[in-house]
């Protein structure tokens, strides 16, 4: 859930809900600035905070001009072992699948991922260090539907890509599926910890669970259905750029339903008045790239739904960070109608 460049069944993970970074940012800054000299940077290079989430992010500046992105991980989160099985998909999809994505700097000891430690603790941060992509994220300000589109092809390529990559050993990465959603032990927590969930929403809610499971649950994991996803093929983590569209920010993906992108490209802005063309155009840029039928079109607003629980468990979860604290005090009403409106839908057309 975090911006890692821009110009402006195995999981590897704890199976808990992530807390943001609590560490001070300036012991923080204080240690990234020392760990640079894990890589061979140019001489004078310094970092600036670019963004604090689950993970804390920095622009490396250098005065000849040289930059790069910093991704420091948050700890008991994701393993080392995930970390390497995330950076080896990217490179992989950047060199063979047609989709541009960061790719990692080794450091001088011929590894992507460093270490370093915060002082006076003994916990290893992961640390990783991307090459900087020039780029644009589309804004809400203009028409998306071509944006959309561009994020439909770049699913379906990714899809593709993954169905016949042959994954490494001990592959290790999050997994999206209902019991990482709904389980009891999600991901990002459950729901009704969130703020302004009500009695009234939570029965909404606990309904809407029960139709997405018995949905889905007859949709089912076949290999084309199922598989390794990108999970957060947002509009912020698209970059538009000289090099064209590129794909950033890694760190949620893992295997889940291949539709699941879709819903996560139109997170936190489900109930926006241009949906319904965003979906046509993003189903448009997939189809020209990969089949995708009628039935499985037909239940993307159960993926939808799906995304918006977990955000809104995300939020609980994560309330103490800025993002989630700007959205929190509308998300659980908002949640709530588009789960009047979603059951309202699957009871006319079922």
């Amino acid at each position: 859930m975090t911006p890692e460049s821009s110009a402006h069944a195995p999981t590897g993970t704890t199976g808990t809900a992530p807390a943001p970074e609590t560490a001070s940012l300036d012991a923080l800054e204080s240690m990234v600035q020392r760990a640079l000299a894990l890589w061979d940077l140019p001489a004078g290079a310094k970092v600036r905070l670019i963004n604090v989430s689950e993970n804390t992010t920095y622009l490396v500046e250098a005065p000849d001009g040289f930059r790069a992105i910093l991704r420091v991980h948050r700890p008991n989160y994701h393993s080392r072992r995930a970390i390497e099985c995330e950076l080896l998909w990217a490179e992989d999809l950047s060199l063979n699948g047609g989709v541009g994505a960061p790719r990692a700097y080794l450091g001088r000891d011929g590894t992507r991922i460093q270490t370093a430690v915060l002082p006076g603790q003994s916990t290893k941060r992961h640390l990783v260090l991307f090459h900087f992509i020039q780029g644009d994220e589309p804004t809400p300000d203009h028409d998306l539907r071509p944006a959309f589109q561009a994020l439909g092809a770049m699913a379906a390529r990714t899809h593709l890509h993954a169905i016949g990559w042959p994954r490494p050993r001990q592959f290790e990465r999050l997994r999206w599926d209902l019991d990482a959603v709904f389980g009891s032990t999600p991901t990002w927590g459950h729901w009704r910890d969130a703020p302004g969930v009500t009695p009234a929403i939570a029965a909404r809610l606990s309904q809407t669970q029960d139709l997405i499971c018995a949905r889905l649950d007859a949709f089912g994991t076949a290999p084309e259905r199922f598989g390794l996803i990108h999970a957060d093929m947002r509009l912020a983590n698209l970059l538009i750029g000289p090099e064209g569209p590129q794909l950033i920010d890694f760190d949620d993906c893992g295997l889940g339903w291949f539709l699941y992108d879709f819903a996560a490209a139109i997170s936190f802005m489900e109930d926006h008045p241009q949906v319904g063309a965003l979906k046509a155009a993003w189903v448009t840029g997939y189809r020209n790239i990969r089949a995708l039928s009628d039935c499985d079109v037909a239940e993307l607003d159960t993926f939808v739904m799906l995304r918006r629980l977990a955000l809104l468990a995300w939020i609980g979860s994560h309330i103490t960070a800025p993002e989630p604290q700007r959205f929190a005090p509308s998300f659980a009403r908002v949640t709530d109608d588009l789960a009047e409106a979603y059951l309202a839908q699957m009871r006319t057309h079922p």
